[in-house]
């Protein structure tokens, strides 16, 4: 049986850290980031890796993993003694002691080279990922949605990170057109029977829609029951409307149709956008 937060995908910004890894086996975590971002997926059985653009090649990518086979708590002055015994070596670290580092047979990439925290995940999805967004284990309303938009092969992110003057947003799905920019959040019946938690949201819309965001709201019905009807299509008008997808590598903005064989076109070198 598969439980949330089996693995961890963690990022790996410097060489230090990677070669401590794969020469002497452990990873450090801070500890105020397990309270933030972890809570009960805690602790993980296995360790992934990203690394971030300092590796080349390897780079915005998951290439490597661990078995976490013990951790404890320490302070920076005992993982690094010959640094100084300052107020940086006071600050509180998890340190995951890992088997060797293994080396994934295909890398698990991400798109748009994005920046993560933190993915807590299942095995399932990590060794039948093929990219960063197939990771993410929030809920199974955003799992629906996503495996119906991976068939559009429409190239969302998912928990993407949106900085807003004093507030960080995380969009359940991230879609980046021509002409702007979609967030499609799937709205579970709490978020409807919660006025405080409404009123919120309410706040974050506004921030995000004055950053050039368009909001979309599914519910668990309209998601459960009418995906293909309603959801999807929805979906498919906002692009449009905007003027097509952008996708990596592609001149053109991509429109989609619904009703053509592999469900999307790609405008021509003379359409007007």
């Amino acid at each position: 049986m598969s439980h949330r937060g089996e693995v961890l995908v963690a990022i790996i910004n410097n060489r230090l850290d990677f070669a401590i890894a794969h020469e002497e086996h452990w990873y450090r975590i801070p500890v105020s980031s397990k309270e933030k971002w972890l809570r009960e997926r805690w602790p993980p059985k296995w360790l992934a890796l990203y690394q971030t653009k300092i590796f080349g090649q390897e780079a915005h990518a998951i290439n490597y993993y661990a078995k976490v086979i013990n951790l404890r708590q320490a302070y920076r002055w005992q993982l690094f003694p010959d640094q100084p015994r300052n107020e940086k070596g006071n600050r509180h670290y998890y340190q995951l002691f890992l088997e060797p580092l293994q080396q994934l047979s295909k890398p698990i990439f991400s798109r748009r080279h994005r920046r993560i925290v933190f993915i807590p995940t299942t095995w399932e999805k990590f060794i039948n990922a093929t990219e960063i967004n197939d990771l993410y284990d929030e809920s199974s309303l955003e799992d629906r949605l996503w495996a119906a938009l991976k068939r559009l092969q429409v190239q969302a992110e998912r928990q993407e990170l949106v900085a807003r003057k004093d507030h960080n947003y995380f969009l359940d799905f991230a879609i980046y057109c021509a002409s702007g920019k979609i967030d499609v959040e799937t709205d579970g019946d709490e978020w409807h029977a919660n006025p405080e938690k409404a009123a919120s949201d309410n706040l974050r819309d506004n921030d995000l829609e004055s950053a050039g965001w368009q909001q979309l709201r599914f519910t668990t019905h309209q998601i459960q029951e009418q995906m293909a009807e309603y959801c999807i299509p929805k979906i498919v008008e906002t692009i449009n409307n905007l003027d097509g997808l952008e996708e990596e590598g592609k001149f053109r903005p991509r429109k989609i149709d619904l009703n053509a064989p592999d469900g999307s076109y790609q405008l021509g070198l003379f359409d007007n956008l």
